[in-house]
């Protein structure tokens, strides 16, 4: 019923920046958070910030003041600014959206997008 859209990713130098995004999409009547994790090879999935709907953000303490988490409401899009990126940073990146479906039930629910790869190397 939902569906998210990475964007974004890719490689980049130490110090370098990416700007991620991620739409959601399909029968929601509201997000009312929108995350995103990133998982490296042989570690568990982290959260890595986090964004509500009203506006509150909390980040990963290793990306604090680096990263930078947004969203346009009105769009269902979430976005993460990441800048003076480092290669513990490589992973592959994941939007997750907790809402409410448009459809007859108002079920909530939880969608992943596809995951988008950063790698940061020289």
């Amino acid at each position: 019923q939902v569906q998210l859209v990475e964007s974004g990713g890719g490689l980049v130098q130490p110090g370098g920046s990416l700007r991620l995004s991620c739409a959601a999409s399909g029968t929601i009547f509201s997000i009312y958070a929108m995350d995103w994790y990133r998982q490296a090879p042989g570690k568990q999935r982290e959260l890595v910030a986090g964004i509500t709907s009203g506006g509150s953000t909390n980040y990963a303490d290793s990306v604090k003041g680096r990263f930078t988490i947004s969203r346009d409401n009105a769009k269902n899009t979430v976005y993460l600014q990441m800048n003076s990126l480092k290669p513990e940073d490589t992973a592959v990146y994941y939007c997750n959206a907790d809402g409410l479906s448009s459809s007859s039930d108002y079920l909530p629910f939880n969608a992943w997008g596809q995951g988008t790869q950063v790698t940061v190397s020289s």
